[in-house]
C-alpha cells in the first residue's frame, strides 16, 4: 500500500519556523515531482510549493516565496518544507502529494492538484499571534 505520511506540524508563534517532512512508503517517487498544498478552514486547497524529481527546480506560491523552501532526499524517499517567518495566514492543514507523471518539470502543471496521484493525510499548522 502506498502511503505519504506528513510530520512536523504544530503550534508556533508568528514569526517562527517549522519544518514539515513527508515520507513515502510502499513505493519510491524518485522519478516524480512532489508538492505541498494547504487548506485553511472555509477555504479551498491551495498550492504551496513543488519540487522536480531531481530536486533541481522548486516552484512556489507567491504568498510563500522567499519564506518557504522545498527540498527532497531521494535516498530517504522524503520531501521537506522549511517554513520561516510564519504568519497567521499560513495556518492550515498542509498536505504532501506525489505527482502521477514521470519526471514532470512544468511548473504551471505542478501547481495543479489534479496532476498529483497520491496524497497524504495532512498535518496541522497553527500560528499564534
Amino acid at each position: 500500500q502506498v502511503k505519504l505520511v506528513e510530520s512536523g506540524g504544530g503550534l508556533v508563534q508568528a514569526g517562527g519556523s517549522l519544518r514539515l517532512a513527508c515520507a513515502a512508503f510502499g513505493r519510491t517517487f524518485t522519478n516524480n515531482a512532489m508538492g505541498w498544498f494547504r487548506q485553511a478552514p472555509g477555504k479551498e486547497r491551495e498550492f504551496v510549493a513543488a519540487i522536480t524529481w531531481s530536486g533541481g527546480f522548486g516552484y512556489y506560491a507567491d504568498s510563500v516565496k522567499g519564506r518557504f523552501t522545498i527540498s527532497r532526499d531521494n535516498a530517504k524517499n522524503t520531501v521537506y518544507l522549511q517554513m520561516n517567518s510564519l504568519n497567521p495566514e499560513d495556518a492550515a492543514v498542509y498536505y504532501c502529494a506525489a505527482d502521477g507523471g514521470w519526471r514532470r518539470t512544468d511548473g504551471s502543471l505542478l501547481r495543479l492538484a489534479r496532476v498529483y496521484g497520491y496524497w497524504g493525510q495532512g498535518t496541522q499548522v497553527t500560528i499564534s499571534s
